[in-house]
């Protein structure tokens, strides 16, 4: 009976339709490949200017290139290993964590060995992420699509490779000393990880996993939902967390002292703000609209919460130099961490519309006063 039922259960998992989970399960996984491409390519380019700095012999210049490859396919060799036998998802998190503390201390490092030691403990992480970024992804996906979302999730590999140069034409377009440019390269590696800490927590560990290997159909069964209903996170729940880092963000950049002034930090916080920009309400303002309002006004109001995003963002280009001459950087900055908690406060009053019907989210909204054209003709001409 109980091999009956967890054939069962992996069949649903085959047969289930592409939803939210699945989509999320890309982005918490892709995140992890943009970082390992980001970390591997950029050091190409920091150790040139660390070379500069620190006045390397071409042997310790190929030793800084290269540790991060040899420790990753130990790390490759160790966590694959440590993810068959104790889990997926603890090995999930726990790489995360090793690339943010690692990026931050490689970043952070006074001398070329402590370079080399976080640096290695950095491949040591990405080469863990290898094998269990991919081989969670296969067993959440569904037959059908399984192909297509372990793809996506190996093609963030290209954002990071393209991210990496543009960050270090952008430090050093900006006239960054070398020392400052390439700490701020490393650092910012931390913050794609950082951002999946939390969310990888959450990910359930992989049903194949328990029902195959640990024996727990119970358990699996339990989380198999998850992968039907399609339920993300909340889109409100999003656009609050966003709209609160955005705030913190801003909060941190206004009040510290010296933090407008000192790139790495400034770039480091600006980037998790960002983040949350665009994965929050940047993401979600385009979404809930089309979801909240009732068939007959739904085209329309997405039209206009789109053209006031647009709206603003057009004033906001004209009216940031205004503010910035007469409140400072500092008040600017207050300024918009005030938006942000007022963006927060009037999300609280919209529906929960993630994992429900688009008919079940108009029956909770107050009809709409106007009817359709064609619809008010028919009534009229009957």
């Amino acid at each position: 009976m109980a091999e009956i039922r967890s054939g069962d259960l992996v069949a649903a998992l085959d047969e289930a339709s592409l939803s939210r989970f699945h989509l999320r399960a890309v982005l918490v996984s892709g995140m992890g490949f943009f970082t390992d491409a980001y970390d591997l390519f950029i050091i190409g380019i920091a150790s040139t200017l660390i070379a500069k700095e620190w006045n390397l012999s071409s042997g310790q210049l190929a030793l800084l290139n290269s540790t991060m490859l040899g420790a990753a396919f130990l790390g490759a060799m160790v966590f694959g290993r440590f993810a068959d036998l104790a889990g997926r998802k603890r090995v999930y998190w726990l790489v995360a964590v090793i690339m943010v503390v690692a990026a931050l201390g490689s970043a952070l490092s006074p001398s070329y060995w402590v370079l080399i030691a976080f640096r290695f403990v950095l491949g040591f992480g990405v080469g863990g992420d290898y094998p269990v970024s991919a081989v969670l992804m296969s067993e959440y996906a569904n037959r059908k699509d399984r192909g297509k979302l372990v793809g996506m999730v190996f093609g963030t590999q290209a954002l990071g490779l393209i991210v990496g140069p543009l960050v270090a034409l952008s430090l050093l377009g900006a006239g960054a000393s070398n020392d400052v440019a390439w700490r701020t390269m490393l650092a910012l590696g931390a913050v794609p990880a950082a951002a999946v800490v939390y969310l990888r927590r959450k990910m359930p560990e992989s049903p194949r996993y328990q029902i195959q290997v640990q024996g727990q159909a119970e358990q699996a069964a339990s989380q198999i939902s998850s992968f039907t209903r399609g339920q993300v996170i909340g889109h409100r729940r999003l656009q609050l967390t966003g709209f609160a880092v955005m705030g913190l963000c801003f909060l941190i950049i206004a009040a510290v002292p010296g933090m407008t002034t000192t790139v790495a930090p400034f770039l480091l916080v600006y980037g998790v703000s960002y983040f949350f920009t665009e994965f929050g309400p940047n993401m979600t303002t385009f979404v809930m609209p089309s979801e909240i309002y009732p068939v007959e006004m739904r085209a329309t109001g997405h039209g206009i919460s789109a053209g006031v995003g647009k709206l603003g963002a057009f004033i906001g280009v004209f009216l940031f130099p205004v503010l910035n001459s007469s409140l400072g950087l500092r008040g600017t900055l207050l300024l918009t961490a005030g938006v942000s908690v007022l963006g927060f406060a009037l999300t609280l009053v919209l529906p929960e519309p993630a994992g429900r019907s688009l008919e079940d989210i108009a029956a909770d909204t107050p009809a709409a006063s106007v009817q359709p054209l064609r619809v008010a003709d028919q009534a009229s001409a009957s």
